[in-house]
């Protein structure tokens, strides 16, 4: 449980105002409340509205899980659902991730939820798994751990240093973002893993973006990730679930895709 559910709404939105490294003034005058009503709200002398409530957590880009938690302190009614991704609510949220996901093929791609645990993958990624410690293929499959642990893709990562340092600096910003303990711990596990010798971080002075550089019995891959989110969402479960899709970086690693994954025929949109 996040230590913030025990916390006055006032210190909980104190809290994230200084996360996101706002002065009281800079947050009265995006949100329209006036400095003193804040410091009220903060100290505890003024309960906040349930859209004053609202309003600050929009400003402070709170994430929905703990927009609940605020307004919970607050005495109100948790106000965004929950739903598991099975829930039939949202089965067009689904058919459209898994649109994605086939469509992307001969190309890795996968969902994962808040904590970079596997939700769903299509056709491509069992096959750069192999080798990989049976105890890391266990639900619930986390993928970051998968990624950099000794006995999972690590010892095949060619340039194990910079996308290591990739990945760490991206949890970094995650739990910057969300304060989730969960994240917070997941990152000091990882952090404790073997670090590799400069040898095996070496990446070309040319190359715009990070590139994943893959061991394979195919030969080695070469991968450039991008990261979808829903844009829109009101139920904490979407707001929580990201699309990675990996792209080849290079003709190489395109040709080998294909011809060891034909492009799947093409999917239908959900009715």
């Amino acid at each position: 449980m996040n230590p913030s559910t025990t916390l006055p709404v006032g210190s909980q939105l104190r809290a994230w105002r200084q996360r996101r490294h706002l002065s009281q003034l800079d947050l009265s005058v995006d949100a329209e409340v006036s400095t003193r009503h804040l410091s009220f709200v903060e100290t505890g002398r003024a309960m906040p509205s349930r859209e004053m409530v609202l309003r600050l957590a929009n400003r402070l880009e709170v994430p929905l899980r703990e927009r609940n938690r605020l307004l919970t302190a607050a005495g109100y009614a948790p106000m965004y659902a929950e739903r598991p991704l099975s829930d039939p609510a949202l089965q067009a949220a689904r058919d459209a991730v898994e649109l994605v996901l086939k469509g992307h093929e001969p190309y890795p791609a996968l969902a994962i939820d808040r904590h970079w645990n596997l939700v769903s993958y299509n056709r491509a990624v069992p096959a750069l798994l192999e080798g990989v410690a049976a105890e890391l293929l266990q639900p619930p499959l986390n993928v970051l751990r998968l990624s950099l642990h000794p006995g999972g893709l690590a010892p095949r990562i060619v340039n194990l240093g910079q996308w290591r340092a990739h990945l760490l600096a991206r949890l970094r910003q995650q739990v910057a973002v969300s304060a989730d303990a969960t994240l917070a711990a997941l990152a000091d596990e990882l952090r404790g893993y073997p670090a590799p010798g400069e040898s095996h971080s070496d990446v070309s002075e040319a190359a715009v973006v990070v590139p994943l550089q893959l061991v394979t019995p195919a030969g080695t891959l070469s991968f450039i990730s991008t990261t979808t989110v829903f844009g829109t969402p009101v139920d904490i479960t979407l707001s929580e679930l990201a699309l990675e899709t990996f792209f080849p970086a290079d003709a190489a690693t395109a040709t080998l895709l294909r011809a060891t994954l034909p492009r799947a025929e093409p999917v239908a949109p959900p009715p």
